[in-house]
């Protein structure tokens, strides 16, 4: 194991912040905060951050035992959008503490957690890279663009300060943080856990790998919809632009080429769709005492409940987006995020480590997917949508290029197809709750969810 003394942050905070043409914060949880018994505040982070360079070419290296050392310093003024109980009585001590993706050209975070309000859990969602900020061309959405009054004096001069800014922000809303403005609003951290998906966690992979071993700044950290490899420690003023990715064959840029080292003291957890399987299934590494690998069978990096929920977003905050594709996978991902919560909160709180689940079943030459008489993923954890299907729900694309890539597919069943599989309605329902339930036995989905999968596939149900 990696030990560590935990480093102090030179940060400093400033807020709560309020105002600007607006009038609310950025990508703002789409639930009323306050009905749930949170306080929604927002804080600026500025100082000077590090660069960090690699050391020995270390980050060649697939076993993930990276090097890295300060290259350079430069200043940087960011913000951190918090939820924290307004009764300290309900904080469970955790904080998760959000690396914001920007692949969109703005900051997407996941603030609709049920799981998190319920938990007692703080939340802060930290812009920590330069797009988040600035935007990408042509349509500038970005924090200084979507309000000047309000964002225009931030700034991160490269995304190569990104990793020292999740530091600082860690330390900020920790234990030992600083308490005048408090941005926890004086409650009794615990511990601080990681959170990212996508380009965030390939972010926060190599934060694991090279800069959390000198720092101690995480007491663990979750990867969602993560591709199994790390990012660049330095790029420069390159930026992750998915408009410029090549439309022939995304899949082999995204594929998986390093493990998450497995010396670390903290507990790591992965969390992946079917999509993120593929890419990851030649660094698939053994679940341990401080590391769980999930994959979920019939999922994608996108589901159409998240676009939903991201057209909610950009029509509240006047965002231009793409437009809704009704054919993608329709199995969320978010149910089993809500899940692995609950389980880290309890593995860092209380040394209960999450179950070890089934892993989606490889086979054949170059490795794939083995599917069932329905074309369903095999093996994996089991959602009721995937074990009583009403459609084909998979991570196989309905056309070229990232976008397809990432959304998948979902392919109904003709009604007479259903009928033959079920009889009616009442008996699918039935079977489903069965499936459902035997996912909550299972501990891949929070009791509190059954209803709503049930009610949702009962309008499912086709007609005629």
């Amino acid at each position: 194991m990696t030990v560590v003394t935990r480093v102090q942050t030179t940060a400093a905070v400033s807020g709560p912040i309020t105002g600007g043409r607006h009038g609310w914060p950025f990508a703002a949880s789409l639930r009323n905060a306050a009905a749930l018994g949170y306080e929604e505040v927002e804080y600026f982070i500025e100082g000077t951050a590090r660069r960090y360079r690699d050391v020995g070419n270390s980050t060649a290296r697939r076993d993930g035992r990276w090097q890295a050392e300060e290259a350079g310093q430069a200043e940087f003024r960011t913000r951190m959008l918090v939820y924290r109980p307004a009764d300290p009585a309900r904080f469970n001590g955790t904080v998760i503490l959000n690396w914001n993706n920007v692949t969109a050209g703005y900051d997407l975070f996941g603030a609709e957690s049920l799981e998190l309000f319920d938990g007692g859990f703080a939340m802060v969602f930290l812009t920590a890279q330069k797009v988040g900020i600035d935007g990408l061309p042509p349509v500038r959405q970005g924090l200084a663009h979507w309000d000047p009054e309000r964002y225009g004096t931030l700034s991160i001069p490269s995304d190569d300060f990104a990793y020292d800014i999740f530091t600082q922000a860690a330390l900020a809303v920790g234990t030992d943080r600083r308490r005048e403005p408090d941005p926890l609003g004086g409650l009794d951290v615990r511990r601080v856990i990681g959170w990212g998906a996508s380009q965030s966690a390939g972010r926060l992979a190599t934060y694991l790998n090279a800069i959390q071993p000198l720092t101690g700044a995480l007491d663990g950290c979750i990867l969602a919809i993560y591709f199994g490899r790390g990012t660049a420690l330095e790029v420069g003023d390159a930026v992750v632009n998915i408009n410029a990715m090549p439309s022939a064959a995304p899949q082999n840029a995204l594929m998986g080429s390093n493990l998450i080292r497995d010396d670390l003291d903290i507990p790591v957890f992965v969390v992946n769709s079917e999509l993120e399987a593929i890419s990851c299934y030649g660094v698939r590494q053994p679940d341990t005492d401080t590391f769980r690998y999930w994959e979920a069978a019939g999922t994608c990096h996108v589901s159409q409940q998240v676009q939903n929920t991201r057209q909610a977003l950009q029509e509240r905050d006047g965002l231009a987006g793409r437009p809704m594709d009704p054919h993608v996978n329709a199995v969320p991902m978010s149910l089993i995020y809500d899940a692995v919560f609950h389980h880290m909160h309890r593995w860092v709180a209380e040394g209960v480590a999450p179950r070890i689940q089934p892993k989606i079943e490889f086979a054949g030459d170059p490795p794939a997917i083995v599917r069932d008489e329905h074309g369903l993923a095999v093996g994996g954890i089991r959602l009721p949508q995937v074990e009583e299907p009403l459609a084909v729900n998979s991570a196989i694309p309905r056309g070229e290029g990232v976008f397809a890539l990432l959304g998948g597919s979902c392919e109904p069943f003709s009604g007479a197809r259903v009928r033959a599989l079920y009889g009616d309605r009442a008996a699918f329902l039935d079977r489903f709750e069965t499936a459902a339930r035997r996912a909550v036995a299972a501990q891949v989905l929070r009791p509190r969810d059954l209803p709503l999968l049930v009610e949702e596939a009962g309008r499912l149900w086709p007609d005629g």
